[in-house]
């Protein structure tokens, strides 16, 4: 089985990975054999169905890497199944509360810890003792994406049995008056990330972020031990647009490697 990421965490690794908005089982495996620690099956913005979730689930454990997914939202229902389904972990959208934070591992943890229903379908025929592995393995991160949020910040995180939390750059801009990006230099952008930072080192709880390639060195640096690079979507356009320029130039190098498949 591909490492958990909580067992990363547990050695002091920081991890990276990839994010899916486009359903299906082949590009979700192709990802994950790209290196990536984890790869996230996006179900609350991506164009992906619970159908679609269960092979590409499979298909990233098959690539070596942790499958984490994002939920639509911070409902028990939806948690538990994705979690049967065989998801290492998963991330709540728009967690802005004590309670909601609460919300999340009752979802997540079984009995004493929480209130999630036992019937790990999937997940049972990877690990004996199912209930035991996913006490030690499977991750509850609430994404910290509001104003809101940031300001109960550390109540938020004496929260027991959260593991980590995932910071959305773009809602967090709008709250913050913002436009939806990555804002780094914004003195209220800086702060909030600052901010989130300390409370996690103070917690023990993991801090992670949404960012992009160039952007990924100096999250690290920073103390974000989660970081995603990518989305699968984002890098197809952007490899798009590079083979198209180089299609148009008037530059030629017969020797490069690679080339079509067929």
């Amino acid at each position: 089985m591909s490492t958990p990421i909580r067992a990363r965490w547990r050695a002091g690794e920081s991890v990276t990975g990839a994010w899916l908005t486009l359903p299906g089982p082949v590009m979700a495996e192709a990802t994950a054999r790209m290196g990536f620690d984890y790869v996230c099956i996006d179900t609350q913005h991506g164009a992906i169905e619970y159908s679609d979730v269960v092979s590409m689930i499979q298909a990233i454990l098959l690539g070596g890497a942790s499958p984490i997914v994002r939920v639509p939202w911070n409902e028990q229902g939806i948690i538990g199944k994705m979690l049967d389904a065989g998801a290492h972990g998963v991330i709540v959208p728009m967690v802005n509360s004590v309670a909601e934070a609460e919300a999340v591992v009752r979802s997540v943890r079984y009995a004493p810890g929480g209130a999630r229903s036992h019937g790990p379908t999937v997940a049972g025929m990877r690990a004996d003792g199912y209930p035991a592995w996913s006490a030690e393995n499977v991750a509850a991160i609430p994404m910290i994406e509001t104003r809101q949020a940031v300001g109960d910040i550390d109540a938020i995180l004496a929260v027991p049995g959260i593991d980590a939390v995932y910071v959305g750059p773009a809602d967090l801009s709008i709250t913050l008056g913002l436009a939806p990006r990555n804002n780094d230099g914004e003195s209220d952008f800086d702060e909030a990330l600052t901010t989130i930072l300390s409370a996690c080192e103070k917690a023990g709880v993991v801090p992670g972020i949404h960012a992009n390639g160039a952007l990924v060195p100096k999250r690290l640096a920073a103390g974000f031990r989660m970081v995603t690079v990518t989305t699968d979507l984002l890098a197809a356009r952007i490899g798009y647009a590079a083979e198209l320029e180089r299609a148009r130039s008037s530059a030629t190098d017969p020797g490069e490697p690679g080339g079509a498949l067929y």
